[in-house]
């Protein structure tokens, strides 16, 4: 019976796509598109066509700018030819078939004007440009529209790349080492030198060795078969020594360049539990203050490029957390923009309103038959992001590792000291990541190690580590949500002249029968490298056992604490290899010879009141 049933479904299912495809599809492939400079891009075309012939119509045209291989575009390609686009997927610059140097974003903007500017004046094109991807591919979105390319109407930028040096590569002086591993492996796939089967191979051996490498930092130039890769090792070695947010991170600074950003609507998607979660949020509101035309927000539960899913890591949203169809929403979206199409866009879920939020945290507990914790939430529409009716409230660190809304009394112990050592880093237990493949997990994990955690592979909590302070509530009397920006206000002094702050929000799960341990979720995290803790400009050292006020940005969320659990706050000095470890030295950032243990020390005294400030919900 339930074959038959699922036969059912299917045949409904392909005739509602049947009915939905109004088009034929033949494709062109490896199109050489030519640049302003005269290098020659590979693009693949995707045309509406009937009787094996392109239709002789002019169509809107939705393009995807991609380092990942344009031959992948193939589902999406067909299924936006067949509803009446002409689908065009480009390698970009030095990637895969296609010609030149790669350079991280910097020839996105160029090139993506030029790219727009020839489809513009091809015969099947009505010269409206609409953009889709995520990721890098997010990334060429922003930078053409920072181009102000004429013929683009509207984009969908899901996790994209945008203000690099801020929040998402460097992370307040940190770097954060999803793009050592991006460089690593993307090295010896689609690279120039990868075309060469020698070059290639041995730079696929180096990416499959990456941990070797991973834990012999700094790279230095030339001392690694990534030389074989120039462009690569170039980008590399630079970006990991250059802390200061300045011309070098140029590309695709929206916060600080809205006014550049091509006036369009724009359709923003990102992720709690995604690495350009901060940066989402954002650009939403620069670009709100900036544009006279729509800009909406959306985010989900999800970790990077996973929108279609409703659980990951060892935790389930719920399966409305999912975004069944990734192609039909878009459609809707694009239908709007591009044809004109009265539709839902304003109108209806996830339309509705400009702002779409998920609300973490409200299911039971229980787990799933996957063996999931059930965390829960649903969706709920706002009209501003952060929304405006939540109470920013401090939430003081206490002497005794308590959390308080009250600053703590004069006490005898006024601060925490802990002894930091780089050569034994806090492990990277879950977060805000993308391109960690192999060296690190995405999302919501519980904040203990075992056999999935390569650095920390023994049964036990996070919380049992000397150099972690964990501050924390009692059981909470009631649901407490938070939704918003959140930031870690400490006073921390050091005995280095340099050394990292990190801080992680914790949602932390009483004991229960299916979880007898309890469940330490973490929610959200963030980081400050001391010698940027005035300001991202310019690089400060410390003066050892000063005391100095330190911010660490937190990325955005949305979570119900529910009665019975606790709010922890963990407080350190790194999260690896989520970030690079700071060598404690205050040599050059990518340049040290040394690593120094220091004893760093957070105070919680009236006079130096450490706290969280969390965004509350009013109930």
């Amino acid at each position: 019976m339930r074959t038959i049933v699922a036969l059912l479904l299917l045949i409904q299912t392909v005739c509602a796509l049947a009915r939905d495809a109004q088009y034929q599809v033949v494709i062109h492939t490896n199109v050489m598109v030519a640049m302003r400079d005269g290098v020659k891009l590979a693009t693949d075309l995707y045309l509406p066509a009937r009787n094996g012939a392109v239709v002789a119509e002019k169509f809107p045209t939705i393009l995807t700018r991609l380092p990942y291989n344009k031959n992948g575009s193939k589902r999406f390609g067909e299924y936006y030819a067949a509803r009446g686009y002409v689908f065009a997927a480009q390698d970009t610059r030095g990637r895969y078939a296609s010609e030149g140097v790669w350079h991280m974003m910097v020839d996105d903007g160029p090139d993506g004007v030029d790219c727009a500017a020839w489809i513009g004046r091809q015969p099947w094109s009505d010269g409206k440009i609409g953009m889709i991807g995520t990721s890098y591919v997010g990334g060429t979105q922003h930078a053409m529209a920072l181009a102000r390319a004429p013929e683009l109407v509207t984009i969908i930028p899901v996790d994209a790349m945008s203000n690099l040096g801020r929040q998402s590569m460097r992370n307040a002086g940190a770097f954060e080492m999803r793009f050592w591993n991006w460089i690593m492996l993307n090295a010896g796939r689609g690279s120039r030198a990868s075309h060469d089967p020698a070059t290639g191979a041995m730079l696929k051996e180096m990416g499959e060795n990456r941990f070797h490498y991973l834990l012999n930092l700094p790279l230095r130039r030339g001392t690694t078969p990534l030389k074989f890769s120039p462009e690569y090792e170039d980008w590399l070695v630079e970006a990991m020594r250059h802390g200061t947010d300045d011309e070098f991170w140029l590309q695709n600074n929206i916060v600080d360049h809205a006014d550049r950003y091509k006036d369009i609507p724009v359709y923003l998607v990102g992720g709690w539990y995604d690495s350009w979660a901060g940066n989402t949020t954002a650009n939403f509101g620069a670009l709100t203050q900036a544009h006279k035309n729509p800009v909406y927000l959306i985010m989900g539960p999800w970790i990077h490029g996973a929108q279609r899913a409703s659980s990951h890591g060892q935790v389930d949203f719920g399966k409305d957390a999912a975004i069944a169809d990734e192609l039909a929403w878009r459609l809707e979206w694009y239908d709007h923009w591009l044809k004109g199409l009265d539709n839902s866009v304003g109108k209806a879920a996830p339309f509705a309103t400009k702002v779409r939020i998920f609300v973490m945290g409200t299911g039971d507990g229980h787990k799933t038959d996957k063996g999931l914790l059930n965390h829960g939430g649903f969706w709920r529409d706002e009209r501003e992001w952060p929304p405006a009716r939540s109470r920013l409230t401090h939430y003081y660190f206490q002497p005794n590792g308590g959390i308080s809304t009250q600053t703590a009394a004069d006490v005898k112990k006024p601060s925490t000291a802990f002894t930091f050592d780089p050569r034994q880093p806090v492990p990277t237990i879950g977060g805000c990541i993308s391109s960690g493949d192999g060296i690190m997990l995405q999302g919501a994990w519980d904040q203990r190690g075992g056999p999935h955690i390569w650095n920390w592979p023994l049964p036990l909590p996070l919380s049992a580590r000397n150099d972690i302070v964990v501050f924390q509530t009692e059981p909470l009397a009631e649901d407490i949500e938070v939704t918003g920006e959140l930031e870690v206000r400490l006073w921390a002094s050091s005995s280095a002249v340099d050394t990292d702050f990190t801080a992680k929000l914790i949602d932390v799960y009483p004991p229960s029968n299916d979880f007898p341990g309890g469940f330490d979720l973490n929610i959200t995290d963030g980081i400050v490298r001391a010698r940027f803790r005035e300001t991202l400009k310019q690089e400060r050292p410390m003066k050892p056992g000063t005391i100095y006020p330190f911010t660490i940005r937190l990325y955005p969320t949305s979570n119900v604490f529910k009665k019975g659990h606790r709010i922890r706050v963990d407080i350190s000095s790194s999260n690896f290899p989520r970030f690079d470890v700071n060598p404690n030295t205050g040599e050059p950032l990518n340049d040290h010879r040394r690593v120094i243990s220091a004893v760093n020390t957070i105070y919680h005294d009236r006079a130096h009141p450490s706290h969280i400030v969390l965004p509350v919900i009013p109930r």
